[in-house]
């Protein structure tokens, strides 16, 4: 008897062991639905996020929904109708500002969408039910605002630092506060499943442009996950090249810019620990020429030898 409650007991401190490793260890899987900053309405930066194994995700911003499924429904990617995928798969959007690339899909295919949660700091959620969910811009489906009120999106705000729960899906959030053209502000969202992380940021300036201590404070938030190997990934923009005027970046990074804060962030954590990190380079601006000199550069100035990831519109990208 003694000897069957010790293999018992075994078994279930191993199931423990297997259950916590499997929680440390999470990965991620990420479908771009846009990847572009800019003027083409095709390809404007949104991305589903889910743990790996699960189709329940929440879309990283909406600058792009159905052409950027229907993209990855084409390179096999996703399976399916596009508007099925956005209705059952797609559980909420994270929306890190309300500059129309970054919402423009949510707004054009709400008709077709489900009842689901939109989430983001309370200035984003206002502007998008006092000047986007009107039935003189398009119609209110939101569960606040201009009466009838359709209720299909449930405004959720989140405040800074908070953890939230992501409805239906196994995954939950922390918002943070950027500086994206003083006085606008942006969100950066530290999406956690299990015990693993990947942190998002909407379009920001860098502290030095914008005389701001965000991002300061969001690598010093973020430095001791990835020390202990808990952040995999983190989306972070360049939208111009160095070339561009200090007094056009508009609350935008370049090249440049983005090695300066990613450097402050070095600075806070292992140099091992960093490199493991996957650094997911987003909303680079057209024209082509201009793409082109961005990536360009980030290569040849990549002196901290970071794992830069380019992401390309309907092709999955798994993060462990």
């Amino acid at each position: 008897m003694l000897k069957k409650i010790s293999l018992i007991l075994l078994l279930l401190v191993i199931c423990a062991t297997h259950v916590q490793s499997q929680q440390t260890n999470t990965a991620f899987k990420i479908i771009p639905l846009g990847v572009k900053g800019g003027d083409d309405e095709s390809n404007l930066s949104a991305y589903m996020l889910a743990p790996k194994g699960s189709e329940n995700y929440v879309c990283l911003d909406a600058g792009t929904i159905n052409a950027g499924i229907q993209k990855a429904i084409d390179q096999k990617t996703l399976k399916g109708i596009s508007e099925d995928i956005q209705r059952k798969q797609i559980k909420g959007y994270l929306i890190s500002h309300a500059h129309l690339d970054h919402v423009a899909g949510l707004i054009i295919n709400s008709p077709a969408d489900a009842a689901k949660n939109i989430y983001g700091m309370l200035p984003v959620l206002n502007i998008l039910r006092d000047k986007y969910f009107t039935w003189d811009a398009w119609a209110n489906f939101g569960n606040e605002g201009e009466k009838p009120q359709l209720k299909k999106y449930t405004y959720t705000p989140l405040e800074e630092g908070i953890v939230y729960p992501l409805a239906e899906t196994d995954m939950k959030v922390q918002a943070y506060e950027l500086s994206h053209g003083k006085p606008y502000k942006s969100t950066a969202f530290l999406v956690q499943a299990g015990n693993s992380y990947v942190l998002y940021l909407g379009d920001t300036g860098a502290d030095e442009i914008e005389k701001s201590d965000r991002l300061i404070k969001l690598w010093q938030t973020v430095a001791p996950l990835i020390n202990a190997g808990r952040l995999k990934a983190v989306f972070l923009e360049v939208s111009f090249p160095n070339e561009q005027p200090e007094n056009q970046l508009f609350g935008h990074l370049t090249p440049k810019l983005f090695f300066s804060e990613l450097g402050k962030l070095k600075a806070l954590t292992d140099a091992n620990a960093i490199k493991k990190v996957s650094f997911i380079v987003t909303h680079i601006k057209p024209p082509q020429h201009n793409a082109e000199k961005i990536k360009q550069q980030l290569l040849s100035e990549n002196i901290f030898n970071l794992n830069l990831v380019f992401p390309e519109q309907g092709k999955q990208l798994t993060i462990n």
